[in-house]
């Protein structure tokens, strides 16, 4: 009996180990396959990067940025009249603020009151060529008549039967018509010299009330500002009844067609970043199902740090350093910023790819110009005013006017363009 439980003791031993043993095995194989998987996943995390990560540089430290053209006036003005408001939209060309032009008005008034009165002064000194040429003919008749009976009283004067002192005064005769003649030439040059070479339209008296008249003229559509782009109001401080000045900012107008992306790399990303390269984006307003494709046009001349209102002074004995950001401007698609309109400040996603390093680090590409012609339109009316006056005052008929009355048709301005050409014209056929 104790034989047999002597041998049946060691089973639950055995059993032990072998159950050691599997979960021993177990655990190799366990960290075998961990083992097996992390070198796996660094060597396609290695493969990766080489051939994919390592030529892209990333950053969130980007934002949507673009013009905004401010509103100001040019003349001082009280405002009538707001014809825009944050959020809405305008194009080139709308009037947005309405000055009072009362003052403007009567100032134009006088110029071109001015102008009318100065052409026809211009004019009569044109007729007074003819009036002074008729003059010198009449004096040189009296010089003939004179010389005439000089020459008789000197012939007859042989036979006794005329005194010298009538000879004397047929002397005296001849040089008072001489004198009178030399005198009708010299008012002929004198008033030629203000007339040759130049025709009523452009001589220099009719020109110099012409420039007061297009100042005044600038100065009346002034009151009226328009919008010198297309794109979406911001910032609108002015309100009716407020007496504004020159460069006092009213309201500002954001083209969001022309927006850029300015994204702030760190220095150690500009290594091989150059112009040129393509750029993916993503708006936190779209989410990343939305992506911008764009290209790097350009590295700003300074880091953040340097153009800051109050620069960082490094020359401390408690100097850290801090890795500095850079702005680089990207371009984007026009047809996706189209579809999908961005807003001045967003936030942007950035994923710039530095495969390709043959662009370079400094823009090489022509200047941005920046322009409007929406202003160009006041010295236009300007001109067809003047020319309409000079028309009417100078003895050419002019449709434009009817019954002293300005016709605002849109034949106005043709046939003052038509009076222009025939003064040139006029300027090159007519002798001096």
């Amino acid at each position: 009996m104790s034989d047999s439980q002597h041998n049946a003791a060691p089973a639950p031993a055995r059993q032990t180990s072998n159950a050691s043993n599997t979960s021993n095995a177990t655990r190799r194989v366990l960290m075998s396959l961990i083992v097996l998987v992390v070198i796996v996943a660094a060597v396609a995390y290695g493969l990766y990067y080489f051939l994919v990560e390592r030529f892209h540089e990333i950053t969130n430290d980007a934002y949507v940025n673009g013009n905004i053209v401010q509103i100001t006036p040019q003349v001082v003005g009280t405002v009538i009249s707001v014809n825009a408001d944050d959020t809405q939209t305008v194009k080139a060309g709308d009037p947005l603020v309405i000055l009072d032009p009362a003052d403007a008005r009567v100032a134009l008034d006088q110029a071109e009151a001015n102008l009318a009165q100065t052409v026809r002064q211009v004019r009569t000194l044109f007729v007074n060529d003819n009036q002074y040429q008729a003059q010198v003919a009449l004096r040189q008749s009296d010089l003939s008549r004179a010389q005439d009976d000089l020459r008789r009283r000197l012939t007859i004067a042989q036979t006794g039967a005329i005194s010298g002192e009538e000879i004397s005064h047929a002397r005296d005769a001849v040089r008072g018509a001489q004198a009178s003649l030399n005198a009708a030439q010299q008012a002929l040059q004198s008033n030629r010299s203000l007339t040759s070479n130049t025709t009523v339209a452009n001589h220099p008296t009719v020109l110099a009330a012409a420039a007061r008249v297009r100042d005044s003229a600038l100065n009346f559509a002034r009151n009226t500002l328009p919008a010198p782009v297309t794109g979406y109001v911001a910032r609108r401080s002015v309100q009716v009844g407020q007496r504004v000045s020159p460069g006092t900012p009213l309201m500002g107008i954001v083209p969001l067609n022309g927006v850029w992306i300015d994204a702030n790399f760190k220095e150690v990303q500009l290594t091989h970043m150059r112009v040129g390269q393509p750029v993916e984006l993503t708006a936190d307003v779209y989410g990343s199902g939305v992506v911008f494709h764009g290209k790097v046009i350009g590295f700003s001349a300074g880091t953040g740090s340097a153009f800051s209102l109050l620069p960082a002074q490094n020359a401390t004995g408690n100097w850290i350093k801090v890795v500095q950001r850079l702005p680089v401007r990207i371009a984007l698609d026009p047809r996706e910023l189209e579809k999908h309109p961005l807003r001045i400040g967003l936030s942007m996603n950035v994923d710039v790819s530095i495969k390709d390093e043959n662009g370079g680090q400094l823009s090489t590409a022509p200047s941005t110009v920046y322009q409007t012609d929406v202003f160009a339109r006041y010295g236009d009316k300007a001109d067809v005013d003047i020319a309409r006056i000079i028309a009417a005052n100078e003895g050419t008929p002019d449709p434009a006017t009817r019954n002293g009355r300005r016709d605002v048709s849109g034949s106005s301005q043709k046939t003052s363009k038509d009076n222009i050409r025939l003064s040139r014209k006029r300027d090159l056929v007519e002798p001096a």
